[in-house]
């Protein structure tokens, strides 16, 4: 067989090889496990866990830069880390699809060999790279989102409940039961550290660095603070959730003054023409028939 048809196969069978290993490989019984403690706030039982690190994790180690690890997992972080794409399995998946690119781009370069097909194959082997990136960054944008939009009604809720006699952590427990989102899964993390036994200032500062979010970090701050001298927690809520709707009216106000801007280009470039065409052209048939 030729050398292209080997390409060919290896193309075809590496990333098929490996999506059906990544599908055999996930421990269902870690992801189960998980799951019932994230939505109990406690371990039930003993669960033996196992953890497989994914093939050629020490390779790809190698070939990762601390820094760039560092920040993949932060935002693996504001993500919420998924359970489909921890941070090893990404760092392994990363070069396995600049492979793909590299033989994609030796089976063009041996097609027709010239500076365009270089370029072309560069330029898909980076996008391959890269494409888990874009993928984590989307999803943590997206989640971030989610949580700006939930936190000022998660805020009414705790300030209702402590106001009622609760303690703060029973109204953020009570808050994160009663919804379904990131921002409970986060509250509740927070409060398993607690429950373990790590400073409450230090869990409430690591909500902080997990969100991107103004008004979660300004809420840590003010409870941080309110912690440390004593502070009315009732006064601190009911001021830090009067300060996220007012930010949340903002937000929708700014982007209903964007809204303009941004339908103005497809109208120009697609409604337009067609509109113009519409209407002049027959009288530019007319024109041109008249001087012919």
């Amino acid at each position: 067989m030729t050398p292209i048809a080997w390409l060919i196969i290896a193309a075809i069978i590496i990333p098929v090889s490996y999506f059906a290993w990544a599908l055999i490989t996930v421990d269902r019984k870690a992801v189960a496990a998980i799951q019932t403690n994230l939505g109990s706030g406690y371990a039930q039982g003993t669960v033996a866990l196992t953890n497989r690190p994914p093939l050629f994790l020490g390779v790809a180690r190698k070939l990762t830069p601390g820094s760039y690890e560092a920040k993949l997992d932060h935002w693996l972080s504001l993500a919420g880390r998924p359970m489909s794409m921890p941070l090893p399995k990404l760092i392994t998946l990363k070069p396995a699809l600049a492979g793909i690119g590299v033989a994609f781009a030796a089976l063009l370069i041996t097609a027709s060999p010239s500076p365009l097909s270089v370029i072309l194959g560069l330029s898909l082997t980076a996008l391959l790279y890269f494409l888990p990136d874009l993928l984590i960054y989307n999803m943590g944008v997206k989640r971030q989102e989610t949580i700006k939009l939930e936190f000022p009604n998660t805020l009414d809720q705790m300030l209702i409940s402590v106001e009622a006699g609760l303690g703060f952590e029973a109204a953020v427990e009570r808050a994160s039961a009663q919804a379904t989102g990131p921002l409970a899964l986060e509250l509740l993390r927070t409060l398993q550290d607690i429950q373990v036994g790590r400073p409450r200032q230090e869990a409430y500062e690591a909500l902080a660095a997990r969100s991107t979010v103004p008004e979660v970090r300004s809420f840590v701050l003010a409870v941080v603070q309110a912690d440390k001298y004593g502070i009315g927690i009732a006064n601190v809520l009911r001021a830090q959730a009067k300060q996220a709707r007012v930010r949340r009216r903002q937000s929708a106000e700014e982007r209903a003054m964007k809204l303009p801007v941004k339908v103005l280009f497809p109208l120009l470039l697609c409604i337009f023409p067609v509109l113009f065409i519409v209407l002049l052209g027959p009288a530019a048939i007319r024109i041109i028939q008249a001087f012919s």
